[in-house]
């Protein structure tokens, strides 16, 4: 590399010397530029590129010590060696003071070493330069990222502070020089408040990087509280020995308010703010364990709502999750604070109750939620009175496991649902047999289905004064090949708890309707048939749509097909059945009422809905026997006079049948007539009851 002299003289002698001397110089290589005049040189030092300056203190338009000061105004950085006669070294050696880097006496520098010394000194300013470059440049990086930076000598005494860090401690740095580390950064335990070591402590102590303990709060000057996190590290020289230390850190109060967010949204039902299954299952863990070394017992409660559906269905949703908000403050009033109340889903709870619950505690908490929960709930302008199912289940007689224990009191709770609901009922071992049974059942009903092991019955339906056969209700079997034909009465139920019944319901709709078209086709003009619609199938969003699509499919007539439909389904919510019965009716199907008078045996309501056909429910029928038939005769009169079809259903005897025809009941089945057929007997039957040809 070549170093450029400015050489500033007007003594021709001199800056030939001094030019033959850099020419001569070993360190080079040099190059020189000569100026006569301090303006000439001001304006030289203008375009730059000059690595030093030799400077005559005697000029024509100046002289001494302001030859130098308005050169190294102009070029502070750049490297300056005065030049004067012996007599004035002393003013060489006041500009030595004022920056100079060193003086030459007149008729004393022709030596290498003068040039020696100036390529030193070049080269050291050029380090210098470079080094005050990354200096600045790592101060402004440093001031511009948003962690906090804090550096100490190995005593512990600040040495620097970024800007961040003067806003996170509240110190600015020149107040903070010297000041030891633990008064700057103040750190407490979040929970206890105690004082917490400083990392950067540990770090001149062991030589080695550190990170902060969870949980560390900086205490800021002004005494405000900032949560922290940090990783501090020694700061090594060229020696490789630690001359000192350095701490990061930056403010977590915002992202671990959001975590703290995070972690109670993912144990907290977002509804209630109770806790959910996951915070539930580790207590409940906690909570055996504890058991377990005390002796004690747990109990633990599975609640739902009784009719809760009918509450949001009638009065929206937005008011039923204020019941749920509502009922979840009753039931934490409830219990001590040791329990745990937690929504498991829906309209669903559990209890968990602690501390040697046994039975006949358990008995007095549940009676007392029983009891908080009948009081009356205002909810804006609606007043809402609801009951509860409770079933119970106890370690350790009941389970030993959080699983388990939840499974039993599930189990309890339909059982109490089963008994009336608004009760409670303690888990019995006996469940658990029935639930078994229940799941072979389940288990197997999907099996049916796919195997094809449903059949159907036909059991005709008589015209009480000719004795014709006027039709016939499809009635459900299950041809299990290990348990034979069951009736529905062993699995209704549980297809309807499974969600299998609207499938097996299309199933019957189906094979009843081509059955029907099948005799059609064969002669036997059948009225029609009756095929049982359950709950579930009546309300199905698709119902009306796959009753249409069947009778396209199987080509039979609408008005063949009567669709049978409980009282107590239709009233579950008359509003609701009305439009579906007139949808229904507008495809041109017969509308039957089945078990009539076992409901709420309202002619009023029944006229809003177009309904054909009445069937008196059996139990009326058999009452024929004991009571002269008082409540069966009303009620042919009253559907008759209202023009609906009657039906009488379960007739097994002569008496009962000559006291229908008596009271003018139209038509009748029943064991009397013949039990459930299947389709070939059925049309053997309706052939034998044609009437002989003319």
């Amino acid at each position: 590399m070549t170093y450029r002299v400015l050489i500033v003289s007007a003594d021709a002698d001199d800056s030939s010397a001094m030019r033959e001397m850099l020419v001569e110089a070993l360190d080079g290589p040099f190059s020189s530029e000569r100026v006569r005049s301090l303006a000439d040189a001001l304006t030289r030092l203008q375009d730059r590129g000059i690595d030093a300056v030799l400077l005559d203190l005697s000029l024509p338009d100046s002289q001494g010590i302001a030859s130098f000061e308005q050169v190294f105004a102009a070029v502070p950085q750049t490297p300056i060696m005065t030049l004067c006669i012996p007599e004035d070294e002393a003013l060489a050696l006041q500009t030595l003071q004022r920056g100079a880097q060193g003086y030459l006496l007149k008729g004393r520098f022709a030596s290498y070493l003068v040039a020696q010394s100036l390529g030193h000194i070049i080269q050291r300013r050029n380090v210098e330069a470079n080094l005050f470059f990354e200096r600045a440049r790592a101060e402004i990086t440093l001031n511009s990222i948003s962690d906090a930076v804090i550096s100490t000598d190995m005593q512990g005494a600040v040495e620097y502070l970024n800007v961040a860090a003067e806003q996170m401690t509240g110190w600015l740095r020149n107040e903070a020089q010297g000041q030891p580390i633990e008064r700057v950064m103040n750190l407490v335990d979040v929970d206890s408040g105690a004082k917490v070591a400083n990392p950067l402590e540990l770090v001149l102590r062991e030589h080695k990087p550190m990170g902060m303990k969870a949980g560390t709060v900086l205490i800021r000057r002004d005494g405000s509280h900032v949560a922290i996190e940090d990783s501090a590290a020694p700061i090594i020289d060229a020696n490789q020995q630690a001359s000192g230390a350095v701490i990061v850190f930056h403010d977590v109060t915002e992202s671990r308010s959001r975590a703290m967010k995070m972690a109670h949204l993912a144990q907290h039902d977002f509804l209630t703010q109770l806790p959910n299954r996951v915070l539930l299952n580790d207590r409940i863990a906690k909570a055996i364990d504890l058991a377990e070394r005390t002796g004690n017992a747990i109990a633990l409660f599975f609640l739902d709502l009784d009719h809760f559906k009918s509450i949001n269905d009638s009065l929206g949703h937005a008011t039923g999750d204020k019941l749920l908000k509502a009922v979840a403050v009753r039931l934490s009033a409830s219990v001590r604070n040791s329990d745990t109340v937690c929504r498991n889903g829906g309209d669903e709870f559990v209890v968990l109750l602690v501390e040697g619950r046994k039975m006949q505690d358990a008995s007095v908490t549940a009676q007392k939620i029983i009891s908080a929960l009948a009081e009356p709930f205002i909810l804006g302008p609606h007043e809402v009175q609801v009951s509860c199912s409770i079933g119970i289940s106890v370690y350790p007689m009941d389970a030993d496991n959080a699983d388990t224990l939840l499974k039993n009191a599930d189990m309890a709770m339909y059982h109490a649902k089963k008994a009336g609901r608004n009760n409670f009922q303690f888990f019995k071992h006996a469940m658990n047999v029935h639930a078994d049974e229940r799941q072979v059942i389940e288990k197997s009903l999907w099996q049916a289905l796919q195997w094809q092991e449903f059949i159907l019955h036909y059991q005709p339906k008589f015209n009480l004064e000719t004795g014709a056969v006027t039709g016939a209700e499809a009635l459900l079997r299950w041809q299990h090949p290990q348990w034979g034909v069951t009736l529905p009465e062993g699995f209704v139920k549980v297809a309807e708890a499974c969600g299998l019944i609207v499938s097996i319901g299309r199933w019957v709709l189906r094979e009843a309707c081509r059955q029907t078209r099948h005799w059609q086709e064969q002669g036997l003009h059948l009225a029609s048939i009756a095929v049982n619609i359950s709950a579930l199938e009546f309300r199905h969003p698709d119902f009306v749509a796959e009753v249409k699509t069947i009778l396209y499919e199987t080509g039979l007539e609408p008005g063949c097909l009567q669709l049978e439909i409980t009282e107590s389904i239709l009233m579950r919510d008359a509003e609701l059945s009305s439009g579906i019965l007139q949808q229904l009716k507008g495809l041109g199907v017969q509308l039957a009422v089945d078990d009539y008078g076992t409901g709420y045996s309202s002619l009023s309501y029944l006229q809003k809905f177009p309904i054909d056909v009445l069937k008196i429910d059996k139990s009326f029928v058999h009452a024929i026997d004991t009571s002269n038939g008082v409540i069966a005769s009303a009620m042919i009169a009253m559907g008759s006079s209202l023009q609906y079809k009657m039906v009488a259903e379960g007739v097994e005897n002569q008496e009962q049948l000559l006291f229908l025809k008596s009271a003018q009941c139209e038509e009748g089945q029943g064991y009397l007539f013949s039990r459930g057929l299947l389709g070939e007997q059925f049309a053997d039957l309706f052939l034998a009851k044609l009437p002989p040809a003319a």
